[in-house]
């Protein structure tokens, strides 16, 4: 037992038979499975060592190794809610360590069991012994990642050429769901963008030559926006966002020792967009370079990509926006809805 009475002290009769109707205490202890087990808070320590019976319906739940090293006696039962009530009468704790999926039934049949009114309850406690952080989340999708991998026969053989045109179809789609400001929809693809990284990472793992894991990748990263941000972890400053953008290039022009402000730009990329970048590029770098001379429409685009650069506007996202009216114009001489 893990008596929470101290041990020699004697009840005189009234105390006895005040002890003896007390309906006691019920205390439900909830962990999350994204924490280390053992890594419990102080008042769940303590509730486990003042309790008179630790029971849990899992007999292979993660805690349990841990809880017993600490010297707590966990009995493997899964009681009613009126058995549960039984083992509190005469004020003693019961703690119950819940199961991942919670424990429905039990606290279910406890509030039919209070609604009656037939029996004195025990007081209820819910104590969660551990919380996610921020962040915990991806753990579950790592872990999904990894069995679908192993398991589903069109993702175990997937190449990260084979999965390149979805990142772009997904990088589009979220451009959308911003574009159109729906929240649920922008969620939704964040996650699907997510997911191609996710799934990237993990097709690398499996590399014979040079492997890579998600860790490796979110490391880098950090390392990254660390190295890139010395006026917040470091002792530069930059008070305004231009500031910022330019802490940003310099850091990035010596890591990635270019010898052009063009290094880097993707050519592949959709031409507005091309175009605007590489204005950004040489307005930022504070280069005086004139448009090439040249007839057509190629030309044409480039020098209204360069102005809309110029006046803080996407050229890619206006024509964007402009194509969805003429879209919409379309639909309209169509009968249709917009």
């Amino acid at each position: 037992m893990n008596a929470n009475r101290p041990h020699g002290a004697p009840d005189t009769p009234a105390t006895a038979s005040a002890t003896e109707s007390a309906p006691g205490r019920v205390v439900l202890l909830t962990t999350s499975h994204r924490v280390a087990p053992g890594l419990l808070s102080w008042p769940a320590w303590q509730a486990l060592h003042g309790a008179d019976r630790v029971l849990c319906a899992d007999g292979a739940h993660p805690q349990l190794p841990y809880l017993r090293e600490a010297g707590i006696t966990v009995e493997q039962a899964t009681p009613t809610a009126e058995e549960l009530v039984d083992a509190c009468a005469g004020d003693r704790t019961v703690v119950v360590v819940a199961t991942a999926e919670g424990e429905p039934r039990l606290t279910d049949g406890l509030a039919r069991l209070a609604g009656s009114g037939r029996v004195p309850m025990p007081s209820l406690e819910l104590l969660p012994a551990s919380y996610d952080l921020p962040g915990a989340r991806l753990l579950d999708l790592v872990q999904v990642m990894d069995r679908i991998r192993a398991e589903c026969p069109w993702s175990s053989q997937q190449t990260h050429k084979g999965l390149a045109k979805y990142g772009i179809e997904e990088a589009y789609e979220l451009v959308e769901a911003i574009e159109e400001g729906d929240r649920d929809e922008l969620r939704e693809e964040l996650g699907d963008v997510l997911l191609q990284v996710v799934f990237h990472a993990r097709i690398a793992e499996d590399d014979p030559d040079t492997p890579f894991s998600i860790d490796d990748v979110a490391a880098g990263i950090v390392t990254k926006l660390i190295h890139r941000h010395p006026h917040v972890f470091g002792d530069a400053t930059a008070t305004t966002p231009e500031e910022v953008k330019q802490h940003w290039l310099r850091t990035k022009a010596v890591e990635k020792r270019r010898e052009s402000v063009t290094d880097g730009i993707p050519l592949g990329q959709p031409g507005l967009a091309l175009a605007a970048k590489l204005s950004s590029r040489v307005r930022t770098a504070g280069l005086d370079v004139p448009l090439p001379k040249g007839e057509g429409p190629g030309y044409e685009l480039l020098a209204l990509a360069v102005r809309a650069e110029a006046a803080g506007v996407d050229p890619e996202a206006a024509l964007r926006a402009a194509a969805r009216t003429y879209r919409d114009a379309v639909r309209a001489a169509e009968g249709l809805d917009a």
